[in-house]
């Protein structure tokens, strides 16, 4: 890890306030913490975003999804799409490490819910994934419970960035990628708010990877003096987490969610075939209580044309996320001897 942030180099993006750390923390009650497994033979992770200090099983999150692309794994998706509900952390890490790091989620809301005298019959886990095969044996499926346990006992506001949990073996742009997050305040009819966006970048390809309006992509296949051993399409997935305390119902928040698409594209990315291009939404606002036949919900909601200030904010946030994330993540050499450099030497 860098360190160092886009703006850092003086590139700004958009034109919103950002929030005081500039990630997805900055929204009230948000954490996040990595475990990061770094050997021989991987280079790998997990990365858990904790939306609420309060157990969320017993007062769930109004919560969408949206597939933009299809070619990735997640779990929890179908019910998250049918209740609007999330009621457990999200977690992101490696493909094949999916169904581990789902059960380890279970475990950890289990005995949460037990100590706090909460009953639980069944629980529905999120978890995401990108393919880090290039860095890490990724058959050996190295992630274990104890990982997703450390990567949630280290949760905090101001977490790193970069090849860090599940952005340790990740490529992005046909460099090295990572775990990538910004935020945006909005003040609407005198009240305050944040959305936020984190990002598991591995996905675009250099040739098109554009930095605010410079296609340093091209530039860096210039200065190279020939095409770069890189990823020839736009393949490989990024996961997209976003987080708000913006009063939405999981319908508003879906349409909220298909804006994070826009940041790729300002980015370079035209989502191809192998892109699995995946975003997972939740606002702290409007919780949602377990259980209990025969009650009425009162909510507040924006009205939609409110939803613009929104709209931007999550377009300004992803493309800001995917190059911190950029910026963030320190030059690698895979096992295949392919050198994946750090954005940061070129900016």
């Amino acid at each position: 890890m860098s360190g160092k942030r886009i703006a850092d180099y003086g590139v700004h993006i958009g034109s919103l306030p950002r929030g005081a750390r500039n990630k997805i923390t900055d929204v009230p009650g948000v954490r996040v913490g990595h475990a990061t497994i770094d050997d021989a033979r991987h280079h790998t992770g997990v990365t858990v975003i904790l939306p609420c200090e309060d157990n969320m099983f017993k007062l769930k999150l109004t919560a969408a999804s949206f597939v933009l692309n299809g070619f990735g794994k997640t779990q929890g998706l179908v019910q998250v799409d049918e209740l609007g509900t999330l009621e457990t952390p999200i977690a992101l890490t490696n493909t094949l490490n999916v169904g581990k790091v789902h059960d380890a989620l279970v475990g950890y809301m289990a005995a949460r819910c037990k100590a706090e005298h909460v009953e639980m019959h069944s629980i529905n886990p999120v978890v995401g994934e990108c393919n880090d095969a290039a860095f890490n044996d990724i058959a050996d499926r190295p992630v274990e419970a104890a990982h997703v346990m450390q990567a949630i006992a280290s949760a905090c506001e101001d977490f790193a960035e970069g090849c860090v949990g599940a952005g340790a073996g990740v490529v992005c742009h046909g460099l090295k990628g990572g775990i990538g997050s910004a935020s945006r305040r909005l003040d609407i009819a005198g009240a305050h708010y944040t959305l936020g966006v984190l990002v598991q970048a591995n996905h675009g390809t250099l040739s098109e990877l554009h930095v605010a309006e410079r296609a340093l992509g091209r530039e860096i296949i210039a200065r190279r003096g020939a095409q770069p051993a890189t990823q020839p399409q736009d393949r490989g997935s990024i996961m997209m987490v976003l987080a708000t305390d913006l009063p939405l119902c999981d319908r508003q928040l879906r349409r909220v969610l298909k804006r994070c698409a826009v940041g790729l594209a300002r980015n370079g990315s035209y989502f191809g075939h192998g892109s699995g291009d995946v975003m997972i939404g939740f606002t702290t606002a409007n919780r949602v209580p377990h259980g209990g036949m025969h009650r009425v919900l009162t909510r507040q909601t924006l009205t939609e044309h409110t939803l613009e200030f929104a709209f931007r904010a999550a377009a300004e946030a992803t493309q800001e996320a995917v190059l911190n994330a950029l910026a963030a993540a320190t030059e690698m050499t895979a096992p295949d001897g392919t050198v994946y450099e750090s954005l940061a030497r070129y900016l």
